[in-house]
């Protein structure tokens, strides 16, 4: 079974930035493109960045210019640079392949606030 461990959220100031990651366990990242989701009091767990084996990367617009996903492959870990912090990306944040295929981790909060 493919769990994931995320880990890096914290409080930050707006304009602030973190960095997180997600250690996955199981083949599925090797096989499969990688996620980061979050998801805001009140609303739907949604993506926001995902990446490629090769290293190709998407990102919602929301996001673009202000966030940066990486992939380690050799140590099972996704990253998630975040720059230019908003009070609207406040969220829990979680990584999984894309699709969806693993079980949630516990996700990560992200709280941006002066």
């Amino acid at each position: 079974q493919v769990q994931f461990v995320e880990s890096g959220g914290g409080l930050v100031q707006p304009g602030g930035s973190l960095r997180l990651s997600c250690v996955a366990s199981g083949s599925i990242f090797s096989t499969y493109a990688m996620g980061w989701y979050r998801q805001g009091p009140g609303k739907r767990r949604d993506v926001v960045a995902s990446i490629t084996r090769s290293g190709s990367t998407n990102y919602a617009d929301s996001v673009k210019g202000r966030f940066t996903i990486s992939r380690d492959n050799a140590k099972n870990t996704v990253y998630l640079q975040m720059n230019s912090l908003k009070s609207e990306d406040m969220a829990v944040y979680y990584c999984n392949s894309l699709p969806v295929i693993g079980s949630w981790g516990q996700g990560t909060q992200v709280t941006v606030s002066s």
